[in-house]
């Protein structure tokens, strides 16, 4: 899921169209309120929930793939 809380809904939804990001939920807020409950300072950024809600990891900048899929991988698998 990607989380849009920068500049307006339009620029955002330029930013889908521009990135290609279709193949995920993309959500706004334009509170900006959920970027600072997770802690989101920059973009790109990326936060791996478990499916509780509880953070596993998070990334500022280009994440590494292998190791999001690992850390999802073991939060599947319960450890």
């Amino acid at each position: 899921m990607g989380l849009g809380t920068q500049d307006s809904l339009g620029d955002a939804e330029d930013f889908v169209t521009d990135y290609g990001t279709q193949s995920f939920t993309m959500l706004w807020d334009e509170s900006f309120v959920t970027w600072q409950e997770i802690g989101i300072t920059s973009q790109p950024a990326a936060v791996l929930l478990a499916a509780d809600g509880e953070p596993i990891s998070g990334w500022v900048g280009p994440f590494p793939q292998d190791e999001v899929l690992e850390l999802a991988a073991e939060s599947q698998a319960g450890g």
